[in-house]
């Protein structure tokens, strides 16, 4: 009750946030409704069925990301004395976050059950009943334990990753916590670029394992997973690689966020390349791996066009579907929403930062010239890189 409460007065923009994670989980409980219509309708094929099951754990993961960043950047959710009197502390305010993301996941995947059945022709109430009966195999009864287990999965796993990420973490021993102007308190900090080697370590492990596995003929493109790296079967190997070169990249995010930073700030700056040298490399933590996410999502998108763009006719079968361009579409969605949340949020922290400057005398105009650099700066820095290892990702499959 409390969570519809806060939700009723809360700010446009967090309610759009909100929207948004219910639209992303109406995807994925899209995707895994088909799955389990395809299951239904061919119970012979199942190792088909489990791997278009794997494939929606993608997605799935994505819209579980992007939720706990907003429950992060809910302002409800953060400790206040008000909450605090009334009994609502920091552990009972990450379980509200908690319930609150179940809410909206769960919305999502009601609308995506409705929009299910409706297109399958099971409820005939619009002009668009059973207008994809085909596609979704309307045919096959959907059993009902399945389909709200399938349904009830990302609302519990969003929930239940909130309520620990979001748990307030214990404070070193002999030391005072930090807090904010207001009181709140901050995240014990750590190095933005402690895990910038770790990261570039992690990405050579993820090419390299790529070039060794990588020979092989090209898939066919009337595969249900359309993987190279071995002949008729996906490479685990690739797909570690893949999956390596990922991490890294998340992992090297706030190094290099930071370290763009620092090259800024570096000789003799002025007051616009200082300011916005110094937000980056206090903001680094914050929207590094965010922004290491999105890379890693383009350059799997780049790698993708690059290794599957010239290998099949026009005229001929295609290796991916709308399904999984629906897919596609919600990780990459997913993604770009958690790095611009998680910017505005690490805007919103620094809110007090920049009154105070306002009070000095700083012109607005300074405050978004710096912003503007910024952006420029991270473009410069990522987008190269985002393409260098796409480029290397996929050159070993296309030799």
């Amino acid at each position: 009750m409390l969570s519809l409460r806060l939700a009723r007065g809360a700010h446009p923009l967090v309610l759009l946030r909100r929207l948004l994670v219910a639209l992303a989980a109406a995807g994925v409980g899209f995707l895994l409704l088909c799955t389990l219509g395809y299951a239904a309708a061919h119970p012979a094929r199942t190792e088909e069925s489990v791997v278009r099951l794997l494939w929606c754990a993608v997605p799935l993961a994505a819209v579980v990301q992007f939720a706990v960043t907003v429950a992060r950047s809910d302002p409800a959710t953060r400790p206040r004395d008000g909450l605090d009197a009334a009994g609502f502390g920091p552990v009972r305010l990450s379980l509200l976050a908690a319930t609150s993301t179940a809410i909206s996941c769960g919305l999502g995947s009601a609308a995506a059950l409705l929009t299910y059945l409706e297109l399958r022709g099971s409820l005939g109430t619009t002009p668009f009943s059973g207008s994809a009966a085909a596609v979704l195999d309307g045919r096959a009864t959907l059993p009902w334990g399945a389909t709200l287990t399938l349904l009830g999965l990302l609302p519990a796993l969003a929930a239940g990753a909130c309520a620990v990420l979001l748990r307030p973490r214990k404070q070193p021993t002999g030391r005072a916590p930090e807090t904010t102007a207001s009181g709140e308190p901050l995240p014990e900090r750590r190095p933005a670029y402690a895990g910038l080697p770790w990261g570039v370590a992690v990405i050579a492990m993820g090419l390299a394992l790529e070039a060794y596995v990588g020979h092989a003929p090209a898939p066919q493109p009337s595969a249900l997973l359309a993987l190279p790296g071995r002949q008729g079967a996906a490479s685990p190997g690739l797909l570690g690689g893949w999956l390596l070169a990922s991490v890294g990249l998340v992992l090297a995010g706030p190094g290099l966020t930071h370290w763009c930073g620092v090259l800024l700030a570096a000789g003799r700056p002025g007051a616009m390349r200082l300011l916005a040298g110094r937000i980056l490399q206090d903001a680094a933590t914050r929207i590094g791996r965010p922004l290491g996410v999105v890379c890693a999502v383009a350059a799997a998108a780049l790698a993708c066009a690059e290794l599957y763009g010239a290998a099949w006719e026009h005229s001929g079968p295609r290796p991916f579907g709308p399904l999984t361009g629906l897919g596609a579409a919600v990780v990459m969605a997913c993604a770009t929403a958690t790095a611009i949340t998680a910017a505005l949020d690490a805007r919103t922290l620094r809110g007090e930062t920049t009154e105070a400057l306002l009070r000095l005398g700083i012109p607005p105009s300074l405050l978004r010239g710096a912003a503007a650099v910024r952006t420029c700066v991270l473009l410069a820095a990522l987008a190269p890189l985002t393409w260098v290892i796409a480029e290397l990702a996929a050159l070993p499959l296309t030799r």
